[in-house]
Protein backbone atom coordinates (compact mmCIF):
# COMPACT_ATOMS: atom_id res chain seq x y z
CA UNK A 1 0.00 0.00 0.00
CA UNK A 2 2.86 2.31 0.87
CA UNK A 3 4.08 1.30 -2.59
CA UNK A 4 1.35 2.15 -3.92
CA UNK A 5 1.49 5.97 -2.79
CA UNK A 6 4.84 5.87 -3.19
CA UNK A 7 4.46 5.21 -6.49
CA UNK A 8 1.30 7.54 -7.31
CA UNK A 9 3.16 10.42 -5.49
CA UNK A 10 6.35 10.29 -7.42
CA UNK A 11 5.27 11.27 -10.73
CA UNK A 12 3.81 14.09 -9.01
CA UNK A 13 6.30 15.31 -7.06
CA UNK A 14 8.12 14.60 -10.32
CA UNK A 15 6.19 16.62 -11.79
CA UNK A 16 6.35 19.85 -9.37
CA UNK A 17 10.21 19.28 -10.02
CA UNK A 18 10.13 19.97 -13.34
CA UNK A 19 8.07 22.64 -13.04
CA UNK A 20 10.16 24.40 -10.88
CA UNK A 21 13.20 23.78 -12.35
CA UNK A 22 11.08 25.36 -15.11
CA UNK A 23 9.79 28.48 -13.64
CA UNK A 24 13.42 28.80 -12.37
CA UNK A 25 15.37 29.05 -15.22
CA UNK A 26 12.34 31.37 -17.05
CA UNK A 27 12.81 34.03 -14.41
CA UNK A 28 17.25 33.06 -14.51
CA UNK A 29 16.77 33.90 -18.32
CA UNK A 30 14.41 36.76 -17.75
CA UNK A 31 16.80 38.01 -14.69
CA UNK A 32 19.77 37.61 -17.30
CA UNK A 33 18.03 39.64 -19.64
CA UNK A 34 17.69 42.28 -17.65
CA UNK A 35 21.35 42.21 -16.42
CA UNK A 36 22.48 42.52 -19.82
CA UNK A 37 20.00 45.09 -20.66
CA UNK A 38 21.18 46.92 -17.63
CA UNK A 39 24.58 46.47 -18.14
CA UNK A 40 24.16 47.70 -21.80
CA UNK A 41 22.04 51.27 -21.40
CA UNK A 42 24.51 51.60 -18.66
CA UNK A 43 27.51 51.47 -20.33
CA UNK A 44 25.56 53.65 -23.40
CA UNK A 45 24.93 56.35 -20.73
CA UNK A 46 29.01 56.11 -19.12
CA UNK A 47 29.87 56.72 -22.98
CA UNK A 48 27.16 59.56 -23.68
CA UNK A 49 28.23 61.08 -20.04
CA UNK A 50 31.88 60.73 -21.12
CA UNK A 51 31.26 62.43 -24.53
CA UNK A 52 29.69 65.00 -23.05
CA UNK A 53 32.13 65.82 -20.84
CA UNK A 54 34.86 65.83 -23.91
CA UNK A 55 32.60 68.19 -26.36
CA UNK A 56 32.07 70.28 -23.05
CA UNK A 57 35.93 70.32 -22.39
CA UNK A 58 36.55 71.11 -26.06
CA UNK A 59 34.24 73.89 -25.46
CA UNK A 60 36.04 75.74 -22.84
CA UNK A 61 39.37 76.29 -25.20
CA UNK A 62 37.66 78.97 -26.44
CA UNK A 63 36.53 81.17 -23.67
CA UNK A 64 40.00 80.32 -22.09
CA UNK A 65 42.13 81.58 -24.71
CA UNK A 66 39.86 84.73 -25.44
CA UNK A 67 40.32 85.38 -21.39
CA UNK A 68 44.02 85.04 -22.11
CA UNK A 69 43.81 87.17 -24.89
CA UNK A 70 42.07 89.56 -22.95
CA UNK A 71 44.34 89.66 -19.86
CA UNK A 72 47.51 90.21 -21.83
CA UNK A 73 45.80 93.39 -23.51
CA UNK A 74 44.61 94.24 -19.79
CA UNK A 75 47.96 93.99 -18.48
CA UNK A 76 49.40 96.32 -21.38
CA UNK A 77 46.96 98.72 -20.42
CA UNK A 78 47.58 98.94 -16.98
CA UNK A 79 51.63 98.71 -17.59
CA UNK A 80 51.11 101.71 -19.68
CA UNK A 81 49.01 103.72 -17.62
CA UNK A 82 51.61 103.47 -15.02
CA UNK A 83 54.56 103.59 -17.15
CA UNK A 84 52.80 107.41 -17.95
CA UNK A 85 52.15 108.10 -14.30
CA UNK A 86 55.81 107.41 -13.10
CA UNK A 87 57.05 109.75 -15.69
CA UNK A 88 54.71 112.36 -14.92
CA UNK A 89 55.29 111.92 -11.09
CA UNK A 90 59.42 112.28 -11.98
CA UNK A 91 58.65 115.29 -14.11
CA UNK A 92 56.39 116.60 -10.96
CA UNK A 93 59.16 115.59 -8.67
CA UNK A 94 61.66 117.49 -10.89
CA UNK A 95 59.27 120.62 -11.73
CA UNK A 96 59.15 121.07 -7.56
CA UNK A 97 62.56 121.04 -6.85
CA UNK A 98 63.33 123.69 -9.80
CA UNK A 99 60.61 126.02 -8.55
CA UNK A 100 61.76 125.57 -4.66
CA UNK A 101 65.62 126.28 -6.05
CA UNK A 102 64.06 129.07 -7.88
CA UNK A 103 62.71 130.88 -4.96
CA UNK A 104 65.51 129.85 -2.65
CA UNK A 105 67.55 131.85 -5.77
CA UNK A 106 65.27 134.92 -5.16
CA UNK A 107 65.22 134.99 -1.91
CA UNK A 108 69.01 134.60 -1.70
CA UNK A 109 69.08 138.01 -4.03
CA UNK A 110 65.74 139.70 -2.35
CA UNK A 111 67.87 142.82 -0.75
CA UNK A 112 64.52 143.55 2.00
CA UNK A 113 61.67 141.38 3.63
CA UNK A 114 59.17 143.39 1.51
CA UNK A 115 61.20 142.10 -1.99
CA UNK A 116 61.69 138.49 -0.59
CA UNK A 117 57.44 139.00 -0.13
CA UNK A 118 56.98 140.11 -3.49
CA UNK A 119 59.17 138.12 -5.57
CA UNK A 120 57.69 134.79 -4.16
CA UNK A 121 53.93 136.20 -4.44
CA UNK A 122 55.10 136.72 -8.29
CA UNK A 123 56.66 132.72 -8.83
CA UNK A 124 53.22 131.73 -6.94
CA UNK A 125 50.98 131.87 -10.49
CA UNK A 126 53.46 130.15 -12.12
CA UNK A 127 53.41 126.97 -9.41
CA UNK A 128 49.90 127.17 -9.22
CA UNK A 129 49.56 126.39 -13.75
CA UNK A 130 52.47 123.83 -12.65
CA UNK A 131 50.03 122.24 -10.66
CA UNK A 132 46.55 122.39 -12.28
CA UNK A 133 48.56 121.35 -15.61
CA UNK A 134 50.01 118.12 -13.33
CA UNK A 135 46.65 117.58 -12.35
CA UNK A 136 45.25 117.93 -15.99
CA UNK A 137 47.84 115.49 -17.24
CA UNK A 138 46.92 112.70 -13.99
CA UNK A 139 43.43 112.71 -15.12
CA UNK A 140 44.29 112.32 -18.80
CA UNK A 141 46.24 109.09 -17.85
CA UNK A 142 43.71 107.53 -16.22
CA UNK A 143 40.86 108.64 -18.90
CA UNK A 144 42.85 106.76 -21.46
CA UNK A 145 43.37 103.88 -19.40
CA UNK A 146 39.75 103.41 -18.06
CA UNK A 147 38.64 103.91 -22.04
CA UNK A 148 41.47 101.22 -22.95
CA UNK A 149 40.16 98.94 -20.23
CA UNK A 150 36.21 99.89 -21.48
CA UNK A 151 37.75 98.63 -24.89
CA UNK A 152 39.01 95.30 -23.98
CA UNK A 153 35.87 94.12 -21.49
CA UNK A 154 33.87 95.00 -24.50
CA UNK A 155 35.40 93.57 -27.20
CA UNK A 156 35.91 90.50 -24.96
CA UNK A 157 32.55 90.30 -23.86
CA UNK A 158 31.32 90.59 -27.79
CA UNK A 159 33.67 88.08 -28.88
CA UNK A 160 31.99 85.63 -25.73
CA UNK A 161 28.42 86.27 -26.63
CA UNK A 162 29.00 85.65 -30.89
CA UNK A 163 30.47 82.60 -30.13
CA UNK A 164 28.10 81.83 -28.05
CA UNK A 165 25.44 83.31 -30.47
CA UNK A 166 26.82 81.17 -33.18
CA UNK A 167 27.41 77.72 -31.49
CA UNK A 168 24.01 78.32 -30.54
CA UNK A 169 22.64 78.90 -34.01
CA UNK A 170 25.01 75.95 -35.58
CA UNK A 171 23.21 73.21 -32.83
CA UNK A 172 19.73 75.44 -33.71
CA UNK A 173 20.53 74.43 -37.69
CA UNK A 174 18.22 70.98 -39.04
CA UNK A 175 20.97 68.32 -40.54
CA UNK A 176 20.72 68.25 -43.99
CA UNK A 177 20.64 64.78 -45.69
CA UNK A 178 22.38 63.82 -48.49
CA UNK A 179 19.44 61.88 -49.89
CA UNK A 180 19.72 64.02 -53.59
CA UNK A 181 23.43 62.75 -54.16
CA UNK A 182 22.53 59.11 -53.11
CA UNK A 183 19.40 59.53 -55.98
CA UNK A 184 22.02 60.28 -58.00
CA UNK A 185 24.24 57.52 -57.44
CA UNK A 186 21.28 54.94 -57.66
CA UNK A 187 19.76 56.63 -60.84
CA UNK A 188 23.80 56.22 -62.15
CA UNK A 189 24.23 52.03 -61.20
CA UNK A 190 20.52 52.13 -62.77
CA UNK A 191 21.38 53.15 -66.10
CA UNK A 192 25.08 51.42 -65.92
CA UNK A 193 23.35 48.22 -64.98
CA UNK A 194 20.62 48.77 -67.81
CA UNK A 195 23.67 48.97 -70.55
CA UNK A 196 25.61 46.14 -69.13
CA UNK A 197 22.26 43.90 -69.62
CA UNK A 198 21.58 45.30 -72.64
Amino acid sequence: MQQMLRCSTAPKETLMIVEMREYVAERGELLAGRVRKLRKTSVESVREAVSDSAESLKSLKSPVRLIARSGVKLTTVSHSAVQNLIELQSEMVTSALTDVALRLERATRAASLVDLVRDQIELTPATRARLVEDANRAVAIFKVAGRDLRNVATHAYESFVEKNAARAAAEAKPVRRKAKRVTRKTVVRVKKAAAAAA
